[in-house]
């Protein structure tokens, strides 16, 4: 095994995140050799997710202001994320000295409205894609999207492929191989139906059924936070 370089990986964690957005990436990314990862809450309370158990913290934003790379995880949570000081101002901080600033699903939104997100190209989970542009970055419809040092994922399962895609632009193309290898990363899914393209219109209507009930009106709710935060939205 090569001797690598320390490196550290911090994942913000408030209430309602999607679990799968961190632990899927956290997995990978903790195989980049050398490193050391951080869930990262506002105490130490254990913090709910949207799967019905709770994370919890290994430190708080109090204790750890620098990281080389933030992961920012979404989730139906976001929305109160990115109208929390603490939460918003941490992102910020640990963002502007970060060697990468990176997250997965709409975890976006919140570095969006870190402002990390502006000037960028970058996606999220494909319901929320078109919220992107309210912060000032610009929406690829593509499972990971690399701009310089920022580094954003789809929605959920993506984590795991973006994960490998930021080991291989940290550690090289073998390694990542060599990590997709270790976690058996062979995807082979019963059904077609991953993409909103893809879904039959009943499994589509379902989904945003869901969405509208967990968060009513949530698009206007988002481009309200931008404009409070001063982006054009």
């Amino acid at each position: 095994m090569p001797e690598f370089s320390p490196i550290s990986i911090a994942f913000p964690i408030f209430p309602n995140i999607t679990q799968l957005d961190l632990t899927g990436p956290a997995q990978v990314l903790s195989r980049l050799g050398n490193a050391t990862v951080h869930l990262v809450g506002r105490t130490m309370d254990p913090v709910p997710t949207d799967s019905g158990f709770p994370l919890h913290p290994t430190t708080t934003f109090a204790d750890l202001t620098t990281a080389d790379i933030l992961c920012v995880p979404g989730g139906f949570g976001t929305v109160d994320a990115m109208q929390d000081g603490a939460t918003l101002d941490w992102v910020r901080r640990v963002g502007e000295g970060a060697d990468w600033v990176t997250s997965v699903c709409t975890g976006a939104l919140v570095l969006g409205a870190a402002g990390l997100l502006k000037g960028y190209r970058a996606t999220t989970h494909w319901a929320s894609h078109e919220q992107l542009a309210f912060f000032g970055a610009t929406p690829v419809k593509e499972r990971v999207v690399v701009d310089r040092n920022r580094v954003t994922g789809g929605g959920v399962t993506s984590g795991i492929d973006f994960g490998l895609r930021l080991i291989s632009e940290i550690r090289g193309e073998a390694h990542a191989k060599f990590v997709q290898l270790s976690v058996e990363y062979d995807p082979q899914p019963p059904f077609d139906s991953g993409d909103p393209a893809k879904a039959d219109p009943e499994t589509l209507e379902r989904y945003w059924a869901l969405v509208n009930k967990a968060g009513p009106g949530r698009v206007e709710m988002v481009r309200a936070i931008a404009k409070r935060l001063v982006f054009d939205a």
